[in-house]
């Protein structure tokens, strides 16, 4: 991974994350509205629910990340294991943000 395709993937990858949270809870809710629940309260549920996902999904599966793990501990490649964290970061960030968006639309903590 060059450093340029690298910065790239920082930032894919937070907006991935960000968009599975928002989007899965957004599209959650109206399908608890469909059925007569309480969609703001549902909505809070679900993004409960999404954050590994939104994670995983960000990353692209965890065998990349498992493969990358593996490079950087039995070749030496200890950069690999850096890059490979922060892209976890910056999808964890992701998370966070679209948590802090969600919370300020259904006006309650999602803990």
């Amino acid at each position: 991974m060059e450093e340029e395709r690298f910065f790239v993937y920082l930032i894919q990858y937070y907006f991935i994350a960000l968009g599975v949270m928002v989007g899965g809870s957004l599209i959650g809710s109206i399908g608890a509205f469909a059925v007569g629940d309480a969609p703001l309260t549902y909505m809070g549920q679900l993004a409960k629910r999404l954050r590994i996902w939104a994670i995983v999904a960000a990353i692209g599966g965890t065998f990349d990340a498992i493969t990358n793990f593996e490079k950087g501990l039995f070749e030496g490649s200890t950069m690999d294991i850096v890059k490979q964290i922060m892209l976890i970061i910056s999808a964890m960030g992701g998370v966070q943000t679209a948590l802090l968006i969600l919370e300020w639309l259904i006006q309650e903590e999602i803990t």
